[in-house]
């Protein structure tokens, strides 16, 4: 069992999640994930391992409460136990062999893409940041990522913080404007990834998404998380979670992902009364 040490709210429906969990920081990695089960009877769900601190042997994870089991979660308070915690697991994200990185998170994919600014300006990369979010509100780790990073920008689809637009707007302007980039990280809603992946993809630039929020066991045996990438299929959890985004299906992952929504509502109505 697990010790939730910290919990605090950092947007609507949005959590950020401090375990202890010794074993796994102690070999984590920016890119992985664990799996994580509420109580015994709970089902095992995947997160991205947010942030991690060897030291003191503990974990941060930022969870959107969405459906049944994270809204389980969100009920635990400081001091209560998850059944398990295992991990690490998949294949950490390497993009040390690049120069001059852009990271580019939509809402809750601030939480893989920040691991990634900590550790690539710790090796004195060039790493500029797009954060985009519908409002001010769904925004995270601003002053995070304005220390580990060269240039942050902000994008909100209604103009309440930073410039109004999409992230691909700042995108264009960047790669318009002269700025250079080896490889551009895209993590968020599928529907941006593949409008990032498309805008790269004009430029030539080399561009790499993940595909973690499709995931749902976490070992490659149940099949949800199969994706076409370049006419082959894979499996996020087991052959990513990354992929090179110019050879992924996104239609096809789109139309998955929306399968069991109304599943999930329903066990969401449930919990919340």
């Amino acid at each position: 069992m697990n010790k939730l040490l910290k919990k605090r709210k950092l947007a609507e429906n949005i959590i950020e999640y401090v375990f202890e969990a010794k074993d796994i920081v102690r070999n984590a990695k920016a890119g992985q994930f664990v799996i994580l089960r509420v109580d015994k009877d709970g089902e095992r769900v995947p997160f991205t391992i947010c942030d991690y601190n060897r030291e003191k042997g503990e974990l941060t994870l930022l969870v959107q409460t969405v459906g049944y089991s994270t809204a389980r979660l969100a009920q635990l308070e400081v001091g209560d136990y998850v059944h398990d915690l295992v991990g690490p697991l998949g294949n950490a994200t390497d993009l040390s062999h690049a120069d001059r990185i852009l990271l580019v998170g939509g809402g809750i994919g601030a939480a893989v893409i920040y691991p990634q600014s900590k550790q690539l300006k710790k090796l004195n990369k060039k790493v500029d940041v797009i954060l985009g979010a519908r409002d001010k509100s769904l925004l995270m780790y601003e002053d995070e990522f304005s220390k580990y990073s060269d240039n942050l920008y902000i994008m909100t689809d209604n103009g309440s913080k930073g410039e109004k637009g999409f992230v691909t707007d700042k995108l264009k302007q960047l790669i318009d404007s002269g700025q250079k980039y080896d490889v551009v990280f895209a993590v968020g809603p599928l529907v941006m990834m593949k409008a990032v992946s498309n805008v790269t993809k004009q430029y030539g630039i080399r561009t790499i998404v993940s595909m973690n929020s499709i995931m749902v066991d976490g070992t490659g045996m149940c099949g949800g998380c199969r994706v076409t990438i370049g006419g082959e299929t894979k499996y996020a959890c087991v052959d990513g979670p990354e992929f090179d985004g110019h050879e992924v299906d996104f239609d096809e992952a789109i139309s998955r992902a929306s399968f069991y929504k109304e599943h999930e509502k329903e066990q969401f109505c449930k919990i919340k009364g």
